[in-house]
């Protein structure tokens, strides 16, 4: 007979145990936690059990920061020792740029309330004699963590997991998920031991699930293809070697507390002390990807050969930075399997296209990350939505369109030898570039663009010059104004005085069609749904009542809609409308949903000359009206001809000026550019990237998805009253009224350090006490200073506040100012003509 549960988790390491512990803590105590072999016999077993804060996520600084909280709590609970050590970690700096980097994470540590100290050489060098700090620039120091034993953690959380009625079952392997309808039916069979290898034997299961969360770490291949998905979560393999006890190290411990985890990032290693001598874990170049296709089945706690050759550069800079180490012998290496994602970052939430089926997986740093995990992958479970917005970890930011095993596997390699490169905010990383390209991309890098990704997508940034060698964008790159800033400012100042024109071609579009699309879309999403021809700017929530997509809505006809999101959220925010559309559609009636993503490019043709350009290619028989106020005003949108280019024209423009985005057929892409760029050029038209746009519409106090607006603030913090109408029902209104204003979104200008801007990551103070964040950051060229935006308790929100923000470890005055600090009357975009 099958067994019934309200979730069962699929993986028994560090992160699945976690969730077992978290998800029975809020309430869910029928849980059951499968395991294929034993506890921790993943990559849990060979981990080092670091624990580094270091992040420049706002949502893994969270996630990290609850692991070394939580884990510091295991002991008194459930009386194992998880075995935490608190001896600190040590990030050292041979460069300015490192320490600038440094900088920038830690006014996001402050807005986490990540504790954090700055060390010189010289302090270094008293503290810890045996640290070799004459080429040293400095260190921050995390006094907090430290490290841990990955298997003592585990069965620690275990422990406590079962103590809150979870069942923890080992020797089970899944072999199949079936969506029921309103539960999973999970079948699979017990494992046993022949020769020293784990088989099947003919003994089954079946396990019934009203939710399912798999955490199956280097298994994660098998596990997408058992629910016929894609999952980038491929292992890399990582080395790192013991030494013998250090006589040096073992003088210096006969007086003296442990050595902090040391970080030489500029050379690429970790090391810790291990019984008196030192444990030292690279992060090299050239460290291949395994297990493309899945794991063997022969491979259970097992390791690869070594390739010491490969870490050798490495192991002589460690030589340097702890000299003692030179004469002492090696004790024990491993080589084992990591899993990585493309960006580095875990897939952590609803797994694309299932129901009730949660993905925890792709974890490079697991046992740093488990804690957290499950701490906010247990609220999105039990209570809709985790208290900080998840959405830079949810599984579906990579699309099922065109993601690939090839893909995923260079990728996850490139994200390994990155773990140490500089974090730059403006960093573009080369690998598996380009990908996916529009039309016009040959003609753009002819003409000095130097592009982005976005959703696997060719973008351009900015134009740099036209003869720049193929390093130039990498050289650019800074922590502060870095080489791309002037090029921007360029553009931006284009826009402002003459016009410019930006390819937003990755923009994601849906058409939403039939008998029930008007119902549905008016109880999907916030404001009144537009006339035919007109355009709203709208928002859908999740059901805790915070945002969770932005939408311009084009009505294209009484029950037709043309809908544009972010295209970093392709994925994402489809999967969310055809969820809604599927329980919805009994209701309204039949709702179609087409995916034209990439039927259509989009260019943005924005400033004071726009109209004349389009004046010079319109096909109208009366081309001078054509453009007008009266025949084509604002927020409206109509169809028109650009010379033999048929075009949906939108009035509206993301930098705030006068402008249309042109959305045309994807094939004739390269006959419209080359019109536009005849026309323009007597027009001043100057080309312009998104990095331009970005501080463009900071000026307007246009917020943006994925930084002002997510998943832990509503519409109403966000200040975007305007498109919500609380006449009308919506899905996830009641929760948004609940929740009231706990923060508020505000604009700031910022008087900041001359060669430096924000960057969005920022501590916001008033004297000594941190009262916000920023969301957003850049330069303004209309007020000739820093901008940005961000959040603050609402007694800060008021126009005319002085503020503090940090940057480059200092505090600088800003002011809050009123939203659209340029035209605020939107004067300039209304101008008729």
């Amino acid at each position: 007979m099958a067994k019934h549960v309200k979730a069962l988790i699929v993986g028994g390491g560090a992160v699945g145990t976690s969730i077992a512990y978290h998800l029975a803590k809020a309430g869910w105590t029928d849980v059951t936690l499968l395991e294929r072999d034993e506890l921790t016999s993943g990559s849990t077993w060979h981990a080092a059990g670091l624990l580094p804060l270091f992040n420049m996520s706002y949502a893994t600084s969270h996630i990290h920061d609850y692991s070394v909280r939580y884990y510091k709590t295991l002991e008194e609970e459930t009386g194992l020792d998880a075995g935490f050590f608190v001896v600190g970690n040590l990030r050292m700096a041979q460069t300015q740029e490192r320490m600038d980097e440094y900088a920038l994470y830690a006014s996001t540590a402050e807005t986490v309330g990540v504790p954090y100290e700055w060390m010189t050489p010289a302090e270094i060098k008293e503290r810890w004699p045996l640290v070799h700090t004459d080429d040293l620039k400095g260190a921050i120091f995390h006094p907090t963590d430290g490290y841990i034993n990955p298997a003592d953690v585990t069965m620690a959380m275990a422990k406590g997991a079962r103590q809150r009625g979870v069942e923890i079952l080992r020797k089970r392997q899944v072999d199949s998920y079936e969506w029921a309808g309103e539960h999973w039916i999970v079948k699979g069979r017990i494992m046993g031991e022949k020769g020293g290898n784990l088989i099947g034997t003919e003994e089954e299961f079946e396990i019934h699930a009203e939710h399912v969360v798999t955490a199956t770490g280097n298994h994660a291949q098998r596990t997408a293809k058992l629910l016929g998905i894609k999952m980038p979560a491929i292992p890399v393999e990582h080395q790192f070697i013991v030494t013998e006890p250090d006589p040096a190290l073992v003088e210096y411990r006969k007086s003296h507390e442990q050595h902090p985890v040391l970080r030489d990032a500029d050379a690429k290693w970790y090391v810790r002390e291990e019984r008196g001598g030192w444990i030292l874990g690279p992060y090299e170049e050239g460290a291949p990807a395994r297990f493309e296709h899945g794991v063997p089945d022969s491979f259970r706690a097992d390791l690869f050969p070594l390739d010491l050759d490969r870490i050798e550069e490495e192991y002589m800079s460690m030589i340097h930075r702890i000299p003692s180490s030179e004469t002492v012998g090696l004790k024990d290496d491993y080589n084992g399997p990591i899993c990585y994602t493309p960006d580095g970052n875990p897939l952590v939430g609803p797994a694309p296209g299932l129901r009730n089926m949660w993905l925890a997986e792709g974890f490079s740093f697991g046992i740093t990350a488990a804690g957290g995990t499950g701490y906010y992958l247990a609220q999105m479970m039990v209570e809709g939505e985790a208290e900080i917005d998840m959405a830079s970890l949810d599984p579906k930011r990579f699309g099922q369109d065109w993601m690939t095993t090839e893909y995923g596997a260079r990728k996850n390699e490139e994200a390994y030898d990155h773990v140490y490169v500089l974090h730059h905010p403006d960093e573009e990383r080369p690998a598996c570039r380009p990908l996916r390209t529009a039309p016009a991309y040959d003609r753009q890098k002819a003409l000095g663009a130097q592009f982005g990704v976005v959703n696997g997508f060719e973008r351009p940034n900015y134009y740099g010059p036209l003869d720049a060698p193929e390093s130039f964008d990498h050289d650019a790159r800074s922590f502060r104004r870095g080489g791309w800033w002037e090029y921007a400012k360029a553009e931006a100042q284009a826009i402002r005085d003459t016009a410019g024109l930006i390819d937003a071609s990755a923009f994601a579009k849906h058409r939403v069609s039939g008998p029930g699309a008007t119902a549905f879309l008016d109880w999907f999403t916030t404001n009144k749904l537009p006339k035919v021809g007109r355009i709203n700017l709208t928002y859908a929530l999740t059901d805790a009542g915070t945002t969770r997509t932005e939408y311009t809505i084009v009505r294209e006809g009484e029950d037709s809609y043309y809908l544009v999101s972010a295209g970093g959220l392709h994925a994402y925010d489809e999967d969310f409308l055809l969820k809604a559309v599927e329980d919805k559609e009994d209701e309204f009636g039949r709702i179609n949903v087409e995916d034209v993503t990439t039927r259509y490019g989009v260019f943005a043709l924005a400033g004071p000359n726009a109209r004349d350009i389009l004046k010079e290619l319109i096909v109208d028989a009366d081309p001078e009206t054509a453009l007008s106020n009266k025949r084509f005003p604002w927020l409206s949108m109509r169809n028109i001809e650009l010379k033999m280019c048929p075009v949906m024209a939108i009035r509206v423009a993301y930098t705030g000026e006068l402008g249309w985005e042109l959305h045309h057929p994807i094939e004739m892409q390269n006959y419209l550019w080359d019109r536009l760029m005849e026309a323009g050029e007597k027009h001043g038209m100057k080309l312009a990237g998104v990095r331009a746009q970005n501080w463009l519409r900071q000026e307007k106090s246009y917020r943006a998805f994925g930084t002002e607006l997510g998943r832990d603030a509503t519409p109403l913090e966000a200040g975007l009253d305007r498109f919500v109408d609380l006449d009308k029902d919506f899905h996830g209104k009641g929760a948004m009224e609940d929740t009231g204003i706990r923060v508020k979104c505000v604009t700031l200008l910022i008087d900041g350090p001359e060669d430096a801007d924000p960057w969005g990551r920022e501590a916001l103070y008033d004297g000594e006490t941190r009262v916000g964040r920023l969301t957003s950051g850049g330069y303004s060229v209309v007020f000739g200073k820093s901008i940005g935006m961000g959040y603050v308790t609402p007694e800060f929100a008021e126009v005319g506040t002085k503020l503090k923000v940090r940057m480059q470890t200092g505090l600088w005055d800003c002011e809050v100012v009123e939203d659209s600090p340029h035209d605020p009357t939107n004067a300039r975009i209304r101008v008729d003509g």
